[in-house]
């Protein structure tokens, strides 16, 4: 993998220093994969929630992976099965009560991802994302407020797992990356299931049937 590494400190929210970051970064040989991982969430009925902390949802995880992959498109460009990884969610399945701008910020990087998937291939990068439940980090662990289907589904995916599903997305071709077999089989029943079942088994998993 190499022996040189360097951290940047940049907001995906302010082109300027993310381009400057991914300058410095290509210094060191090139750019292959761009993976946009950043992401916030607020768990809260929607209006109860403040619409400052729902446009920052939309600033960081929509606005912050257009920043990504369009800046480093010039550097993607010419190299060797170049990639770009975004982290989506089972969210983008189908919207989450209580986490409703976060359902949507989520739902939009995968329209995006599909799209630039087609847009991009003649170019020669492939575009994909990785679509995973509650993960346990801070982010979730730590959150002040509790989405109901956050204690009836569980927090039951380590960080490491989802490491190795975007190792295996550098490496392989496929557009949506599931990171458990469970989240897989869960988004396949929803797609062929009709919208009242649909609607009947979210409400179901988000403690509000």
């Amino acid at each position: 993998m190499g022996n040189t590494a360097s951290v940047h400190l940049a907001d995906v929210c302010d082109p300027e220093a993310l381009s400057v970051a991914l300058e410095t970064f290509a210094r060191h040989g090139g750019l292959d994969v761009m993976f946009n991982c950043a992401g916030i969430l607020a768990m809260c009925e929607f209006a109860e929630c403040s619409l400052e902390a729902m446009h920052r949802i939309v600033d960081v995880n929509v606005n912050g992976v257009i920043n990504g992959i369009h800046l480093a498109l010039p550097h993607l460009r010419n190299r060797t099965d170049p990639r770009v990884i975004s982290m989506s969610s089972v969210a983008a399945i189908h919207g989450i009560p209580e986490e409703a701008v976060y359902s949507a910020s989520k739902t939009a990087v995968r329209a995006l991802t599909e799209a630039l998937n087609i847009e991009l291939e003649p170019a020669g990068i492939w575009v994909c994302d990785v679509m995973v439940a509650y993960v346990a980090t801070p982010m979730v662990l730590a959150a002040q407020e509790r989405a109901k289907s956050v204690d009836i589904l569980g927090v039951n995916v380590a960080p490491e797992q989802v490491a190795q599903t975007v190792w295996k997305a550098v490496h392989d071709r496929q557009v949506h990356w599931f990171v458990t077999p469970e989240d897989e089989a869960v988004a396949a029943q929803i797609d062929v299931t009709p919208w009242e079942q649909r609607r009947d088994i979210i409400k179901q998993i988000t403690g509000f049937a």
